[in-house]
């Protein structure tokens, strides 16, 4: 009996060893950074969980006219939208009486028209959830990975797009009715327990909340809103700047209009903006704002003023800026800003506290000022600019940028210094520059971070408040979704403590974190190509037009996120019921619609081959 319990204590002291080794056996075969990660994660407690990378994704209003305002995701505030301002999870945007405005994410173009109420429920690397309170969208969508999801929610409905395409969804004021249209492309509504397929050439009207009825009709001839909708597309499709950089950088439609391309030794196809002021150098004309979850991000103020601050690198080239983008990848990852800091929170200019920055040039490493893991510092350089993996370790590993000659820190006039107050504050910054002597400039501190912390101007921008705002109900007027969004953010006061901003000392490498929104695996730039997307003006296949819509019981995801919250304005849709005299009342329908299409234009005669050049001799 004794040797029993001994033998069992044996085997029991030998499980509890070898449940304490697995991480470490399963690290051993990981790389080394995945490694760590994973036994850094199984180290802590739900309290202590990493934070997510951000998306590598982001919008920006790239134009608007009229009256168009902006309000920041947890914030009460609406004021005036400023171009070129990153837009991302819980923005609001509102289109006031007669004011339109454009929003590009990618390749994406979405255009709001007179009266509309829309907000960013979810904007990731997969994910882009509108929400459509009321007014007019029009979505041209140029490229949709497998796995992408792509849903406008509406009051009644949710409309999920199911391909490249070009699509209008239209909301009344009352919010009981919404028009989806197609151009090309294909979608799916779900909403009332039931769900409809809605193809190219068709417009579908869905009226009612708890029970929808459903009509079809041809595409109606185009009014001022589409017109003005394709004559943008006509713009973007004939980019000269696509041959250069992926048309999945967002902004890149505004580099044609505003300079030139051209070959510089050692960097490639760089790109040199026309008609820039006297003294202008990159990252001097805008402000900074926060935008969170990457912190510090730069708005500049020329039109043409995303792509070149977000993406790429900057070098002085034949005395003057140009921008080199870098290797072209399907999908390059967003940054707030690729700069290095001058000064920061310590340091003291001769005017008082402020901070300074200079771009970073080709091949340098960028480290970013939020919290990251290590897989996502290595994929937002090695996407934006050649440089080699080891450079990014060193640098990341290091923490400390005393050691790194930058080339632009010595370019004349290549710095700028602010003040704290004009930094905070959004103020612009090309008005209120700091008056620094060389030596001083010379002596301050480099760092990969400001080390300054935000007020809440800092979320509001640069825009100034404003009186053109949605009315309440529609602010506040719930849709339905096929998925839980991310719930909505709190306010600035309540977020100060969990901002996503770096504690650490230079010299102190913060532990890797796991990431919920993972980047695409990191890919070898001298082997990088252009993805090549659907064609732009894709017709309708033939075997969709000969489909009616299909009801089908489709699954829904749970109604909660992981840590048990819902998004107020969000209703999940009712499951899909089976419903066969509504089956055979929508097959009715689509019969009718398709008795009713315009016949095709016939094709054009074939001429007959020329003879060659040889048989026409010998008829002579």
């Amino acid at each position: 009996m004794k040797n029993k319990f001994l033998l069992a204590v044996i085997v029991l002291a030998g499980l509890i060893v070898e449940s304490q080794a697995a991480p470490l056996a399963v690290a051993q075969d990981q790389p080394p950074d995945q490694a760590q990660a994973q036994v850094q994660d199984q180290g802590q407690s739900q309290d202590q969980a990493p934070a997510r990378d951000p998306p590598g994704r982001i919008a920006r209003l790239d134009d608007s006219t009229g009256s168009v305002s902006f309000q920041p995701g947890g914030e009460g505030d609406w004021v005036t939208a400023v171009n070129n301002r990153p837009l991302t999870t819980g923005d609001n945007l509102w289109a006031d009486k007669d004011s339109r405005a454009e929003v590009q994410i990618g390749s994406t173009s979405i255009r709001m028209d007179s009266e509309t109420s829309l907000t960013f429920l979810d904007l990731d690397d997969q994910t882009t959830q509108l929400k459509l309170s009321q007014g007019t969208l029009i979505v041209r969508v140029r490229h949709l990975d497998d796995g992408d999801v792509f849903e406008v929610d509406t009051p009644n409905l949710a409309f999920a797009l199911q391909s490249a395409g070009e699509y209008r969804i239209d909301v009344n004021a009352n919010g009981d009715q919404t028009i989806t249209t197609v151009w090309r492309g294909r979608g799916e509504v779900t909403g009332g327990g039931s769900s409809y397929d809605v193809i190219a050439g068709q417009q579908a009207t869905f009226n009612g909340t708890d029970q929808l009825d459903h009509q079809i009709a041809q595409v109606p001839g185009s009014d001022d809103f589409d017109n003005f909708a394709f004559s943008r597309d006509r713009r973007e499709d004939q980019s000269d700047s696509a041959n250069y950089i992926s048309t999945e950088m967002t902004g890149y439609e505004d580099l044609d209009d505003n300079g030139s391309w051209s070959y510089a030794a050692d960097y490639g196809p760089v790109w040199t903006p026309a008609g820039v002021a006297v003294g202008w150098a990159p990252y001097r004309f805008g402000h900074w704002v926060f935008v969170e979850p990457w912190g510090w991000t730069w708005v500049e103020d020329e039109p043409w003023g995303f792509a070149p601050f977000h993406y790429g690198r900057w070098a002085f080239v034949g005395a003057r800026w140009s921008w080199v983008p870098g290797p072209i990848v399907v999908r390059p990852i967003y940054a707030p800003a690729f700069v290095a800091f001058v000064g920061g929170r310590g340091f003291s200019f001769s005017f008082g506290a402020g901070v300074g920055w200079f771009p970073l040039g080709p091949r340098e490493v960028f480290v970013p000022w939020y919290r990251t893991s290590r897989g996502y510092v290595n994929n937002v350089n090695i996407t934006n600019t050649r440089v080699n993996i080891a450079q990014v370790t060193n640098i990341y590993n290091s923490r400390t940028t005393n050691r790194v000659t930058y080339v632009n820190q010595h370019v004349n006039n290549a710095v700028t210094v602010v003040s704290h107050d004009t930094f905070v504050n959004a103020r612009p910054v090309a008005r209120n520059l700091a008056q620094v002597d060389a030596r001083q400039l010379a002596e301050a501190p480099v760092a990969c971070d400001s080390q300054i912390r935000p007020a809440k101007a800092s979320l509001l921008g640069a825009g100034a408040p404003t009186r053109a705002i949605p009315p309440a109900a529609v602010v506040n007027r719930r849709v339905i979704a096929t998925r839980n969004p991310t719930p909505p953010k709190a306010s600035f006061e309540q977020r100060q403590a969990t901002m996503n901003v770096r504690t650490e000392t230079p010299g102190t490498p913060q532990p890797p974190v796991r990431s919920a929104n993972p980047p695409r695996p990191p890919v070898n730039p001298r082997l990088v190509v252009q993805g090549t997307p659907p064609p732009a003006e894709q017709a309708a296949r033939p075997e969709d037009a000969q489909r009616a819509p299909v009801q089908r019981t489709v699954p829904r995801p749970p109604t909660t996120t992981e840590n048990g919250q819902t998004h107020p304005l969000v209703r999940t849709a009712p499951p899909v019921e089976q419903r066969p005299e509504q089956q055979k009342s929508e097959e009715q329908k689509f019969n009718n619609w398709q008795r009713q299409r315009p016949a095709p234009a016939p094709r054009p005669a074939e001429r007959a081959p020329s003879p060659p050049p040889h048989e026409e001799k010998s008829h002579k």
